[in-house]
């Protein structure tokens, strides 16, 4: 069996039975099934384009997943265009214009294109998800942010369009988690200069450290630390050696961890750039 498949299909070809699909499958979406257990974003995907019989075009987040880009929820909401249908739960059916150019098909399965895909992202969300998305995207598929101009030219009217230049300016597909682009709009918003991303720091004979970013002419760096890097003792150990090269061919940084309150990093940051 298909790990997400069309529960009638399957029984009219005689690879289930009624009894099959009560006891041994969960119902996804109406007559679409997959195996027990916690289904992932890509299983919900693929049951949501069954379910529109294989006519919707994935749209959204769950399109920038099928693109590649991390960091998506596996419980996003999964997005489809499927003009004069309800959505189901967990499901957000739409009716929009989509040119020809602008679809595509990724594992099979019709969505929207890269510059679509982002085009869409910029139009919805509270603006600072929105970018968080976009750098995912970005980061998976350096997309051309140009392209994406050309498909708002041919969307004059869609709701949204009025902030998609705004954001599109602040993508940067060198933000490795959401957490840094977080960080990094935060230092904007507070008038520090846009800062580099994934800044390299050179090693003789060595693979180059990356600093997640900052300002090469102070040589001042701001680094978002992950829970691993205190829990996970190789990347502790590496981190204590990385720390004191950087230290000692003279970079300063300030470190950020979960639960740092905004003002406190702006004050740190202005501190040591002074």
């Amino acid at each position: 069996m298909a790990q997400v498949f069309i529960g009638s299909e399957a029984f009219a070809a005689g690879k289930v039975t009624k009894y099959d699909l009560r006891a041994r499958y969960q119902r996804l979406l109406p007559n679409v099934y997959t195996s027990k257990g916690t289904p992932s974003l890509r299983d919900r995907t693929i049951a949501t384009w069954l379910w529109s019989q294989r006519q919707g075009i994935i749209t959204g987040v769950a399109a920038s997943a099928l693109h590649g880009a991390k960091w998506v929820d596996h419980d996003a909401v999964v997005e489809m265009n499927w003009p004069g249908r309800k959505s189901p739960s967990g499901v957000k059916v739409r009716n929009e214009s989509l040119l020809v150019t602008e679809i595509s098909s990724c594992q099979g399965i019709p969505v929207t294109s890269i510059p679509r895909t982002a085009f869409d992202l910029a139009r919805r969300g509270p603006a600072g998800r929105a970018v968080e998305r976009l750098d995912a995207l970005a980061a998976a598929t350096n997309f051309s942010v140009d392209d994406v101009f050309d498909i708002a030219v041919n969307h004059p009217h869609v709701k949204g369009l009025r902030r998609v230049d705004r954001l599109l300016e602040l993508v940067d597909a060198g933000a490795q988690s959401p957490r840094e682009t977080w960080l990094r709009l935060l230092l904007m918003d507070a008038g520090f200069p846009r800062p580099q991303t994934q800044i390299p720091v050179a090693r003789p004979g060595r693979q180059h450290y990356f600093l997640d970013m900052g300002w090469p002419e102070v040589m001042l760096a701001v680094e978002y630390d992950g829970e691993q890097h205190r829990v996970e003792r190789g990347i502790y150990d590496d981190d204590l050696t990385r720390s004191e090269y950087i230290a000692h061919v003279g970079w300063r940084r300030v470190r950020v961890i979960a639960g740092h309150r905004k003002h406190d990093i702006v004050s740190r940051v202005h501190q040591a750039w002074r």
